[in-house]
C-alpha cells in the first residue's frame, strides 16, 4: 500500500486503518465505502449533524445512541454503524471527517486507484466529474478516485492534490499571484 505508513501515523488514520481492514476482511468494503460517502454527504448537508460530531459537550451515551438513530435512518451497513458507536464511545466523532478521507485513500490503494482531493469553488457536476477523471487518468496513467469538497473563497478554477504534487488553477491564487507581482 503506497501510503499506508502515513496514514497510521495520525489518529484518524489509524481508526481509518482498523475500519479498512475489516471491511477487506469481511468482504464488505463496497458496502463501508458506500455508507462512509452516504455519511459524508449527511455532514456535508446536515448541520445537527456535523455539530453532533463537532460538539464535546455530548456525553458518550447521547452521541452513541444519536449516531445509532442517523445510522438507521441513512441505512448504513452494519461494520460502518458499528464504526460510529465506537468512535462515539472513544469521544472520536470529531474525525469522522479525516476518517473518511483516509478511508477512501486506503480503499482507491487497495483497488489500484490513486486519489486526487479536489477543491472547487462550486460543486462539480457529474459531467464535470467525469471530465476531470479522464483528464487526470491521462496526465497519471492510472485510474482516479477523486475526493471533492468545496471551497467558495476559491472564487472559480480548482485546487487538485494527488499525494504531495498540488495543481492550483484557482482565481483566488492567480489574484494573489498578481497582486504580489504588482508589488514588485
Amino acid at each position: 500500500m503506497e501510503n499506508s505508513a502515513g496514514i497510521q501515523a495520525s489518529l484518524s488514520g489509524r481508526y481509518a486503518t482498523a475500519l479498512f481492514e475489516l471491511a477487506r476482511d469481511s468482504k464488505a468494503l463496497a458496502k463501508v465505502e458506500d455508507s462512509l460517502g452516504t455519511v459524508a454527504k449527511a455532514l456535508a448537508e446536515s448541520s445537527d449533524f456535523k455539530a453532533l460530531t463537532a460538539s464535546p459537550l455530548v456525553s458518550r451515551a447521547d452521541a452513541a445512541k444519536a449516531v445509532a438513530a442517523v445510522a438507521t435512518s441513512l441505512k448504513l451497513d452494519a461494520t460502518t454503524t458499528s464504526f460510529l458507536g465506537v468512535l462515539a464511545q472513544n469521544r472520536r466523532l470529531n474525525q469522522l471527517p479525516a476518517v473518511i478521507r483516509a478511508f477512501r485513500q486506503l480503499a482507491a490503494a487497495h483497488r489500484g486507484e490513486t486519489t486526487a482531493e479536489v477543491t472547487s469553488a462550486h460543486p462539480l457536476s457529474a459531467a464535470q466529474v467525469d471530465a476531470l477523471k479522464q483528464q487526470l487518468r491521462a496526465r497519471i496513467g492510472r485510474e482516479v478516485a477523486v475526493d471533492l469538497s468545496v471551497d467558495p473563497s476559491l472564487l472559480g478554477g480548482l485546487v487538485v492534490k494527488i499525494g504531495s504534487q498540488m495543481i492550483d488553477s484557482s482565481i483566488k491564487t492567480r489574484l494573489n499571484s498578481l497582486a504580489h507581482a504588482m508589488k514588485g
